[in-house]
């Protein structure tokens, strides 16, 4: 944002523009203390797979596709057919191109080297870089090194005890930290500290002088202005977090451009260093981002690789879901049998593997997939704490507040208690204590280092029950229940003990831990959203309002919120949070349930046993999550490929190897496709988010995984380092989705597959021009499955559909029929 008073010529306006349009090629970065999946790919929705592939060539030289030894693999296997690639061929999106055979796929497929013939790649190089060939100084590595060690102070978020000035945003801080800062000039750029001293104090002059001296047309800035963010990897994703944030208040944020006018400003200086003998490659490296960005026939071959395997495994899936399961669709109908227990789990793939198990242990078991965070994006406050959580998903700005509140003198010791453990923390911290609390107290916590190495823990006290704002009105809380069962497809039928099971993950020394909570609660576990939606729907007053508008809710159901503990698959039932005379009431309801979870969750280890290293059984699987030495103490979303939007009848029984969103819809009682907007538009976004982040771990570690877990450091509380300096690591650690022997995820793009009427859902593309980019462009697949289970319809972009072919999905001679229009 441009100050108001300033004016500027309009030269620097097109600049801001292409500044502000570079800044938004970047993902954010979540900080550690509630991390969510990201899609990388974010500032590149609106073009398809091979013209981002060129785009982030140019800017990081790194592939975003796997390598074709990869399908080369899945081809000789079997998995990846003749079809897929035809298939494949015949879409629209890959970009123009030369004309790609049949004959060309397969060359490179059955080639003994297949990734010989792939163009090595390398970015357009910086000045620093340009500098550093005729010098032999390292300077792309003391730029980065430079700026890590200011942005670790300035972006700091309370890991450091001695907090710098902050005032007047991170390019006016930098100039006050590098004109006092020797280093650059011991390492030999000369003068560096009055050189900074004398740029503008704005940082988007700073960004037009530097861009006049390096000669960067306004053709050239785009791309060129992209390369300098790459370079600064994390730290510039932080800063696109914080304008996300702001954007979210109704406000902005320029601090993505200012780390980008710093970075300019050390090139700017080492061109003038070296300008006689860097200016003619410095020309061509204009020449090359003035070059409209275009897809070579290398990155071509690769998208439509890509492209096939996807269809590989949508072939898969789709027969896996047309084959019988023990629930027969025609059950659908029979509403007159009561559930024992309905028991509602967060769509993440993770919760798939338990569910399954939950419904084998009795057919009176009824589970629904709904969005983690239970449709209430909650601004949170926990007992004893003065920090407000943002418990909803990060595309949406908290919609209620809560708090978990205490009478009392019990909820002031809880507050005195939390003060004490944060002023304990800060001495071991202190930099005039913190040697000598190492020396006097290190003794005292051998039985906890002892306890961790042996993967022995005890669990936390729970906090109390989080309530609703009280400002809050009874109309408005009819409102969210209505619209919250609707939306789960729960209005009538209700069991005895309708289950709303939140997920956490429990794990010890592990700087990504909330990366393994839920995505939908922002980073957070779901606890908190599962007992205020039970606190809500036990309210009498609200469930005598919702008896008016039509839902009615027998006097005798409760509303039981609980933790499903993925980690573990343990399931925590917070049975102090029902309603008085509840639970002696339904003594034996609530035994039997205590039972099932128990059995599901053995039979749930048991399966993901066998996936995860050194785990030879269940057993294996409960100590991990207290083992502090434990690189992977779940896989997480790892294997994600699938989102299903349908009546648990499509996908009751069918093993799915907990590698696909389920989310509860019918569109029959979907009257104006209002709750399916919803769904494509919030849920298949965040899980769109996940599958992507995976994605990009997965093909492009080095640009947007996380790194090595072993060489890991925390820094700000923001996110880790790899090694003690440099820039920030965004994305998931190399051993969230790589056994040591091979990859744990199968880079795919997310398949969507919903039951609902194709025109309904082209009508919600056209009016969610975001959301259609996602699937025009292939970053997402839509599928429309028919009322007995199978894929019918393929969304082919511009709002076509074309048939699914029978052929494609079964192979030569199936003979399952394809519904009716």
């Amino acid at each position: 944002m441009l100050m108001k008073h300033e004016t500027y010529p309009a030269a620097l306006l097109e600049l801001v523009t292409k500044a502000n349009t570079a800044s938004r090629q970047i993902p954010p970065l979540f900080p550690l203390t509630a991390s969510v999946a990201v899609n990388p790919f974010l500032g590149q929705g609106d073009e398809p797979l091979a013209r981002a592939s060129a785009r982030l060539a140019r800017v990081a030289g790194q592939r975003i596709t796997p390598q074709r030894s990869h399908w080369a693999a899945q081809y000789h296997s079997g998995v990846l057919r003749d079809d897929d690639l035809r298939a494949a061929l015949a879409t629209a999106v890959h970009g123009p191109a030369e004309a790609v055979t049949l004959r060309d796929l397969s060359a490179v497929l059955t080639s003994k080297t297949p990734d010989a013939g792939a163009t090595d790649l390398s970015a357009v190089p910086t000045v620093a870089e340009l500098a550093a060939d005729v010098s032999g100084i390292d300077w792309p590595g003391l730029v980065e090194d430079r700026i890590g060690a200011f942005a670790a102070s300035h972006f700091d978020q309370g890991q450091a005890l001695w907090q710098p000035d902050r005032t007047g945003g991170a390019y006016a801080a930098w100039r006050q930290f590098a004109s006092r800062d020797l280093t650059p000039e011991i390492h030999g750029l000369h003068g560096f500290g009055g050189f900074v001293a004398a740029t503008n104090r704005s940082h988007w002059r700073a960004i037009g002088r530097a861009s006049e001296t390096l000669g960067i047309s306004f053709d050239a800035a785009e791309t060129a202005f992209h390369r300098w963010l790459i370079t600064l990897q994390g730290w510039a994703q932080f800063g696109r977090y914080l304008s996300w944030q702001a954007e979210l208040e109704g406000s902005s944020d320029t601090t993505t451009v200012e780390l980008l006018a710093i970075r300019m400003v050390f090139d700017e200086a080492l061109f003038h260093q070296y300008r006689d003998q860097i200016t003619a490659r410095w020309d061509a490296v204009i020449t090359s981002h003035e070059t409209p960005v275009t897809p070579t026939r290398d990155q071509v071959v690769d998208a439509i690789l890509q492209e096939a395997g996807d269809r590989a495994q949508q072939r898969q899936l789709a027969s896996t879901l047309a084959r019988p399961s023990p629930q027969d669709p025609a059950q659908d109908n029979d509403t007159n049998a009561r559930p024992v227990v309905q028991a509602a789990f967060c769509i993440d793939v993770r919760s798939e593997v338990f569910r399954r198990a939950l419904e084998a242990q009795d057919s009176g078991v009824e589970t629904i997939g709904f969005a983690g965070f239970f449709g209430l994006a909650a601004a949170h406050s926990a007992a004893g704490s003065d920090v407000c959580e943002a418990r909803g998903p990060v595309l949406l700005k908290p919609g209620v507040t809560s708090s978990a509140v205490e009478a009392g003198n019990l909820d002031l010791a809880r507050r005195y208690a939390a003060r004490a453990r944060r002023a304990w923390g800060r001495f071991k911290l202190a930099a005039v204590s913190s040697f000598a609390f190492v020396e006097a107290m290190g003794p005292v916590y051998a039985g906890k280092l002892l306890r961790d190495a042996f993967g022995v823990s005890g669990r936390a006290a729970t906090d109390p029950a989080p309530q609703l704002d009280p400002s809050v009105d009874l109309d408005s809380r009819v409102a969210m229940a209505k619209t919250i069962l609707s939306a789960m497809s729960l209005t009538d039928n209700f069991a005895a003990v309708v289950l709303l099971a939140g997920h956490g993950a429990d794990v010890t020394n592990n700087p990504h831990a909330s990366a393994l909570q839920c995505g939908a609660c922002g980073g957070y576990a779901g606890d908190v959203n599962a007992r205020l939606l039970a606190g809500l729907l036990n309210d009498p007053s609200v469930r005598a309002a919702l008896s008016d508008q039509g839902i009615k809710i027998p006097a005798d159901t409760v509303f039981l919120p609980a933790l499903h503990h993925t980690t573990t698959d343990q399931v925590t039932l917070f049975e102090q949070d029902l309603p008085d005379g509840s639970t002696v009431r339904l003594t034996r309801e609530l035994a039997r349930i205590r039972r099932w979870v128990k059995a599901a969750g053995a039979l749930a280890r048991s399966e993901r046993a066998a996936r995860l290293p050194r785990a030879q059984s269940g057993k294996d699987i409960l100590r991990r999550s207290s083992d502090w030495a434990e690189l992977r103490p779940e896989w997480g979303l790892a294997g994600c490929r699938a989102f299903v939007a349908a009546p648990r009848s499509r996908t009751e029984g069918t093993a799915l190897d907990g590698q696909s969103f389920l989310h509860s819809y019918d569109w029959r009682a979907d009257e104006g496709f209002g709750m399916l907007e919803l769904i494509m538009t919030a849920p298949v976004v965040v899980a769109s988010w996940i599958s992507l982040q995976y994605y990009g771990s997965s093909v492009a570690p080095a640009l947007f995984g996380g790194g090595n877990k072993l060489l890991h450091n925390v820094v700000g509380g923001i996110g880790v380092l790899e090694g003690n300096g440099g820039a920030l690591k965004p994305g998931l650690p190399w051993q969230s989705v790589h056994d040591g022997e091979a990859l744990q995820h199968d880079p795919l793009r997310l398949t969507v597959v919903i039951e609902a009427p194709r025109e309904a859902m082209t009508q919600i593309l056209e009016r969610h021009p975001q959301v259609r980019a996602l699937f025009d462009n292939g970053w997402l697949h839509l599928i429309a499955m028919d009322d007995q289970g199978h894929l019918v319809w393929r969304y082919d972009g511009d709002l076509g559909w074309s048939r699914f072919d029978a052929g494609e999905i079964l192979g030569a001679g199936s003979s399952m029929v394809i519904a009716a229009e």
